[in-house]
């Protein structure tokens, strides 16, 4: 539904570590980046964690479904080219849930930040560079 908040994850084809690679990370951070700047999403936190992506936005155009299978294949096409790989890229489908209100953004915003540290991939909030959220690592500053 247009104007609904949704949190996505996104898993990489058997949880393959695609996204240990650098170059990789920084592809499908750009490819979320131009998913807003298409006017399909307007992000509000999003982390690529090595083998999977959440993704927390507004939806903005068309169905959910349309606009994650977009995001996928561009990421794929693009991240095989940067990377000089081929063949399937992300496991099929992929969960989503609609927020419901504020504190279940604010939630949902906070898990996503928290992921990297949870996995002993960074010390603190805001130190995961595949991480960012529209409101900042200080979500007691969220409207």
């Amino acid at each position: 539904m247009i104007g609904a908040v949704y949190a996505v994850t996104t898993v990489t084809l058997l949880r393959r570590p695609l996204f240990a690679n650098l170059v990789a990370a920084q592809a499908m951070a750009s490819e979320l980046r131009g998913s807003d700047a298409s006017g399909d999403s307007d992000s509000i936190a999003r982390v690529v964690m090595p083998d999977h992506v959440h993704w927390l936005f507004e939806l903005r155009a068309e169905s959910l479904s349309r606009v994650v299978q977009r995001l996928k294949s561009q990421a794929a096409r693009d991240i095989n080219i940067a990377c000089g790989t081929r063949g399937a890229f992300w496991q099929p489908g992929f969960y989503d849930r609609q927020m419901r209100g504020d504190e279940d953004l604010l939630t949902q915003a906070r898990y996503i930040l928290g992921n990297p540290v949870r996995r002993g991939l960074a010390g603190g909030l805001g130190e995961y560079p595949h991480a960012w959220c529209r409101y900042g690592n200080d979500l007691s500053l969220a409207p």
